[in-house]
C-alpha cells in the first residue's frame, strides 16, 4: 500500500487533519511534471528568443526602407506595430511547445473574444492610432508642414501613434488626437510652394484710381520675397462710405515666416509711396445734415432736398414757419413782433 493510500485511510471525516507526507507527494508530482516539460520550456524559450531577434529584424528593415523614401515617421510607427505582433506571434508558439495539448485555434479564438473586449476598453486608443496610421500611409502632410485645424495653427512636429504633435508660431505645443485630425477640415498652409496674400487700401474719391493702382503695383514689384510670377495685382474693389478701396494681391513663398513679413514690408511701402503722390487715405468721415429753420427754405420740401425724401405730389407737406408764423412760433403777438 502507498503512503498516499495510507494518508486516505488514515483521514478522518470532520477533522483537521496536518499530513506531510500528502504535502510532500504533491510537490514531488509537480517537480515530476516539471522535469518532464524542461525539455519543452527550454526549446519554447529559445523559440521565443529567435522571435523576439526576429521582430528586431523586421523593424529595423521597415524602419531602413521607409527612411529611404523619405519617411522614416512611418517607417518608426509600422515597425513598432510589425515588432509587436511578431512578438505576440512567438509567444502563441511557444504555449503551444510547452502545452503541447494546447490548440492554437482556441488560444485564437480565446484572443478573438478578448480583443473585442479590449476594443471597447481602448476605442479611443484604437482609433487614434489607426487615424495615425492612415494619416501616415495617405500622408495629407508631413513633417515640417504649417497647418490649421480645430482652431490650432503651426508646424508639424511629429505624428505619434496616438497624437501629432504641433509646434505654434508663439512656441507653444499643441498635441492634436489623430482622430480629431482626421475626421476634420485640415487647411495646409504649406501645401504649395507659394501663398497668395492680399491687402485692402482706401483712397479719397478725388484720387485717381489708375494712378493710385500702377503705383500700389510698383511698389510691389519692388519689394523682395514678392513673386513676379505670378505677377502682383491691384484692383478697385469696393465704393465704401468715405473711399475707393482698392485690393492688392501677391505672392510669395508660403512659410508663415515669409508671409508675415512681405505683409509689412507691403503696408509700409505702400504708404509712403501714396503720401509721396499726394494721394489721399481718408479717415472713416460722416456727414450730419441738421434742420434747424434758420432760412426760408429750411423744411420746404419743394426748395430745399438735402435728406428729405421726393414729395408723390405737389401736396407737399408745409414748412414749419408757415403753419406756426414766420417767426416760428404759434404766438401770433410773436409772429407778428418778428415780421
Amino acid at each position: 500500500m502507498s503512503d498516499t493510500e495510507t494518508a486516505k485511510i488514515d483521514d478522518k471525516t470532520g477533522e483537521i487533519d496536518l499530513n506531510p507526507s500528502l504535502a510532500l507527494e504533491r510537490v514531488d508530482s509537480w517537480l515530476d511534471g516539471f522535469v518532464k516539460t524542461l525539455p519543452n520550456i527550454v526549446v519554447a524559450i529559445i523559440v521565443f528568443i529567435i522571435f523576439i531577434i526576429l521582430a528586431a529584424i523586421i523593424k529595423k528593415a521597415v524602419n531602413r526602407a521607409a527612411t529611404s523614401r523619405g519617411r522614416s515617421n512611418l517607417g518608426e510607427v509600422l515597425g513598432g506595430f510589425l515588432k509587436s505582433a511578431v512578438i505576440l506571434l512567438g509567444g502563441l508558439v511557444a504555449a503551444t511547445i510547452i502545452v503541447p495539448t494546447l490548440n492554437p485555434g482556441d488560444l485564437i479564438a480565446g484572443l478573438g473574444v478578448s480583443s473585442v473586449a479590449i476594443g471597447f476598453a481602448f476605442k479611443d486608443i484604437l482609433q487614434n492610432w489607426l487615424a495615425g496610421m492612415l494619416i501616415l500611409i495617405r500622408q495629407p502632410f508631413e513633417i515640417g508642414d504649417q497647418i490649421a485645424v480645430n482652431g490650432f495653427e503651426g508646424t508639424v512636429g511629429k505624428i505619434e501613434t496616438r497624437a501629432t504633435i504641433i509646434n505654434t508660431y508663439d512656441g507653444q505645443r499643441a498635441v492634436i488626437p489623430n482622430s480629431d485630425i482626421y475626421t476634420n477640415a485640415v487647411l495646409v498652409k504649406t501645401g504649395n510652394e507659394f501663398r497668395r496674400s492680399q491687402y485692402d487700401i482706401g483712397i479719397g474719391y478725388a484720387d485717381d484710381i489708375d494712378e493710385a493702382c500702377e503705383i500700389i503695383e510698383k511698389e510691389l514689384r519692388k519689394i523682395d520675397g514678392v513673386e513676379n510670377d505670378p505677377a502682383p495685382e491691384v484692383f478697385a474693389w469696393d465704393l465704401a462710405a468715405s473711399w475707393v478701396t482698392l485690393r492688392a494681391r501677391w505672392w510669395t513663398d508660403s512659410k508663415r515666416g515669409n508671409v508675415v513679413k512681405q505683409r509689412s514690408e507691403v503696408v509700409r511701402a505702400v504708404k509712403k509711396a501714396l503720401d509721396e503722390a499726394a494721394i489721399d487715405m481718408p479717415y472713416d468721415t460722416r456727414v450730419h445734415l441738421f434742420h434747424d429753420q434758420t432760412e426760408e427754405t429750411d423744411g420746404d420740401r419743394t426748395g430745399q432736398r438735402e435728406g428729405w425724401p421726393a414729395p408723390k405730389s405737389d401736396a407737399a407737406p408745409k414748412p414749419r414757419y408757415q403753419v406756426m408764423g414766420k417767426g416760428g412760433s404759434s404766438d401770433p403777438a410773436i409772429a407778428e413782433a418778428s415780421e
